[in-house]
């Protein structure tokens, strides 16, 4: 299996992280939390989610750690605050000492942690009693439509493609594991929500573009193909997308947020 690439921050920016900032802010919403705290953002990627911690929810300070050096140097240079700092980090080992921070956030990463069970376990080592631990993830299998339409166009021309899509990789992405993964972790008061966002790209190039990027799972698989297979794969799109009279293409993407509360 062709595996996605992290590296490229730019790319990544123009394949899903725009749309992720939008998810961020309505997450951050959500949560509500007062000014002053000490966050810790896990895979922070490209800095989609702290930006929005920084500018909706007035931190004290905010922690980021991702294990792609590409992403995070993509990250400093889009964050210019000095409430945040920026480091290599794994989220099944944080490098964050025990109930050190209030609030522990993971926008679109727990899917890719070889153990979830893991970093949950971690979330609750450094939150302080009464913190919150929260995160969001695609819902890949149904509401991520961007990514939807292109796997089931994907796989009507190459049934192996469905091994690949993250719907079917990605179980975790649905609320009842996610419910589950909080509540194994010890955290009370756990809910889940959907939150969405439209996603409109100009024409079929433009939501074409983006999978040109080599940068994520999908874009992974299209860098894989010859080039008579990326533009057979490129053409069904464009019969298949809901195409408006302007030429547009007006999607939506659904993520699942989760959240919980520390034990006191």
């Amino acid at each position: 299996m062709t595996k996605p690439v992290w590296a490229d921050g730019a790319a990544y920016e123009a394949y899903v992280g725009r749309w992720s900032r939008l998810v961020a802010r309505d997450f951050l919403h959500w949560l509500a939390l007062p000014p002053g705290l000490r966050w810790l953002d896990v895979g922070c990627g490209t800095g989609a989610l702290t930006a929005a911690v920084l500018a909706e929810a007035d931190p004290a300070h905010v922690t980021c750690v991702d294990p792609a050096a590409g992403f995070l140097a993509h990250a400093r240079d889009r964050v210019d605050d000095p409430r945040a700092a920026f480091g290599v980090g794994d989220a099944r080992a944080l490098p964050v000492g025990d109930a050190d921070v209030d609030v522990v956030v993971s926008g679109l990463t727990l899917n890719f942690v070889p153990e979830p069970a893991r970093a949950l376990a971690e979330f609750a080592r450094v939150l302080r009693p009464g913190g919150v631990a929260a995160a969001y993830v695609w819902d890949y299998a149904e509401g991520m439509a961007m990514m939807r339409h292109f796997w089931a166009a994907a796989e009507a021309l190459d049934p192996a493609a469905a091994e690949r899509s993250e719907g079917r990789r990605f179980p975790l992405c649905r609320p009842e594991p996610l419910r589950a993964l909080w509540t194994d972790a010890g955290f009370t008061a756990v809910a889940v929500e959907p939150v969405v966002v439209p996603t409109v790209f100009a024409d079929v190039d433009a939501y074409w573009a983006p999978f040109l990027g080599g940068q994520g799972s999908a874009p992974a698989y299209v860098a894989s193909l010859s080039a008579s297979d990326r533009a057979a794969l490129r053409d069904l799109l464009a019969t298949r997308l809901p195409v408006e009279a302007d030429g547009s293409v007006r999607l939506t993407a659904r993520a699942w947020a989760v959240r919980g509360t520390a034990p006191s």
